[in-house]
Order: C-alpha cells, then structure tokens, then sequence
C-alpha cells in the first residue's frame, strides 16, 4: 500500500490498527491539535525539546489539509485513532474530528520512531513488536522536559529489544534522522530513567526481553500527551498512541547527514 491508499482505509473505517510495519520507506507523524491560543507556546515547547518533539509540520488555524504532510490529507479523519483532552484529562477516544473541529485548531505533525524501524529491519535488526504486531511498548520516565507557558512534564520513551550489537548498529543508523527522534536516550536499566515495571508500559504492547537482550529507549511522540495533561487545557486533541498518520514524506529525505 501506498501512504494516500492508507489513508484512504483509514478514512474509510477499513483500517483501524497500529501503524507499525506500514509503508515503511515513509515517515510516520505524532498529532497534537490545539486552540491557536496556545499554539505559540506549544511551539515553543516543541522547541525546547526537540528529541521527543521534532516538528515536521505545523498547519494554519483551522487547516486540516497541511499539504506538506501528503496529497489528499484530511487530518481530521486520517488517523487511525485520536484521544480528546479535556482539562488535562483523557475524555474521549474517536475516529474522526469533523463534529469537534474548530476554525482555530492548529495541527502540529511530530515525527515519529516507526518511521525508523525500516532502517533497522533492513538492517537485519528484529523488532519484536513488528514481528508479533504488537503496539511498541511506550513508558512515563523521570526525565523532565523543559517547560514552556503551561507545558511541561515528563518524557515518554518507546523501548525496542536488542542484542547488544544490534543496539550499537541501531545508534548509528538513528542518529542520522532527529526529524524522528534521532539516537535512543538510554539504553539498559530501566530504573535510571524512572520506569518500575518494565513489563507495565503506560502506553502500547509490553514484549518480552530475552537473556541476551538489553531495552533501548528513544523519545517518544507521545510525550506532548503528558504534558497535555500537565497543562490542562479546556480541550486538546492527539493520536492515539501507535496509531499515527502516515504521510508521504519519505523517511531517506529526512536525513541529516
């Protein structure tokens, strides 16, 4: 499937699973869409915490077919799954925005690690999730981020399994793409970075991690939800955890180096 042909069962109610796995040679996006009120600060944040919120796209007030994402987009039905937030606080979950929809919602499309787990696979990495279509696994760390106006809070990390040199064949590959994430924020114990249980994500699928495995952590997209919840606005809106937009932006154009 094409990216416009994803989106179009997704639009349709045909699709309504995890993105992981799909249209692997194109970036994937985290949404956050807010009252153009507090989109400067939003902003801002993104700014200040560029690991966990690389911006590929911004859109006008009201604008829900930011042309920069791919052809044919309507970000109000486009994604597989979207929380409702209302005062900090997770009201609801949909499919589709059109009854909520605002002439001063603002669209911010985040990048996202699935647009990564191409590289790795081609790479001969195994990502577990992948192989038993699982949610990758996404935990709350202690990891603050830097505020801006209202937001702030934690970062959320996404973990992927590895063998030791696969993680190092892993770095190297990430590194070259911060438009999604970039190289992992910590590798091996989970305590150091405030995660209890590892086998209790807060977001996503828990998978196994075998004897001769270690977790790695990159940033996650989903951080903006925690600190959502942090700022407690009267209502904001997001994907649902794993289920992104797919666009049409291909991931090799991301590269940095």
């Amino acid at each position: 499937m094409t990216p416009l042909q994803l989106r179009h069962q997704v639009r349709s109610g045909e699709f309504r699973l995890p993105t992981a796995g799909y249209c692997g040679a194109y970036a994937q996006a985290n949404l956050v869409i807010l009252p153009q009120a507090h989109a400067d600060a939003f902003l801002l944040f993104c700014q200040r915490n560029q690991r966990a919120c690389p911006l590929l796209a911004v859109g006008e007030p009201g604008q829900w077919n930011v042309s920069a994402l791919g052809a044919d987009m309507d970000l109000r039905s486009d994604t597989p799954g979207y929380n409702i937030y209302r005062d900090g606080e997770l009201a609801a979950q949909t499919h589709a925005l059109h009854d909520l929809w605002r002439d001063d919602l603002v669209v911010f499309a985040i990048g996202c690690s699935f647009s990564f787990e191409q590289m790795l696979i081609d790479a001969g990495i195994k990502l577990r999730h992948i192989e038993q279509r699982r949610n990758v696994a996404m935990y709350r760390t202690n990891i603050r981020n830097h505020g801006a106006g209202p937001f702030g809070g934690e970062m959320v990390v996404s973990m992927r399994p590895m063998k030791a040199a696969d993680a190092i064949r892993a770095i190297q590959i990430t590194s070259r793409f911060p438009a999604v994430h970039g190289a992992p924020v910590h590798l091996g114990d989970p305590a150091l970075i405030g995660i209890a249980d590892i086998n209790r994500p807060e977001y996503g699928d828990a998978v196994e991690i075998m004897p001769d495995e270690i977790p790695v952590f990159w940033a996650c997209g989903v951080t903006p939800q925690e600190a959502i919840r942090h700022a407690r606005l009267p209502l904001a809106i997001t994907h649902q955890p794993g289920y992104m937009l797919v666009t049409d932006i291909l991931n090799s154009s991301l590269a940095a180096f």
